[in-house]
């Protein structure tokens, strides 16, 4: 199954007061590192959209446990009292919390329709612990969206 991968592309604006003068910062994102959590990432300057848009997309290969870790990189900008933008050298990465993510096998199977489906039991997720932990792919790689 594909994951879809997004995130909120807002600027930030901060308003503050630096020796009794206002200041205005803002940043702007202007890339995005996913870390999948089993060794594959991707870096891109899409934000990505939500389903069923596929912009920035991945597939695990095999079943387990995974945490996907975002990590923005802002550029900046400041404004004192009101004044004209101006740029901040540099850039600052900010890294997401871990999302976990569990990746399943499915199967087809015939089913029996008088028989109700257990919602509650399917699909079936187990208990994260070291043994549902999910493999690094071995042949994970860097893509550049």
């Amino acid at each position: 199954m594909v994951n879809v991968l997004h995130t909120d592309p807002s600027t930030q604006l901060l308003n503050t007061e630096l020796l009794d003068t206002p200041v205005a910062i803002r940043a702007t994102p202007i890339s995005y590192h996913w870390d999948l959590g089993d060794g594959n990432t991707i870096t891109t300057t899409n934000p990505g959209k939500p389903f069923p848009s596929e912009t920035v997309s991945s597939t695990y290969t095999q079943e387990g446990w995974y945490d996907i870790t975002l990590t923005t990189t802002f550029s900046g900008q400041f404004s004192v009292a009101g004044g004209e933008w101006q740029d901040i050298d540099g850039t600052i990465e900010i890294i997401s919390d871990p999302v976990p993510v569990y990746s399943k096998s499915l199967e087809s199977r015939l089913v029996n329709g008088d028989v109700p489906v257990d919602e509650d039991d399917d699909p079936w997720i187990p208990e994260r612990s070291h043994d549902t932990e999910g493999p690094s792919d071995p042949e994970a790689r860097h893509r550049e969206i």
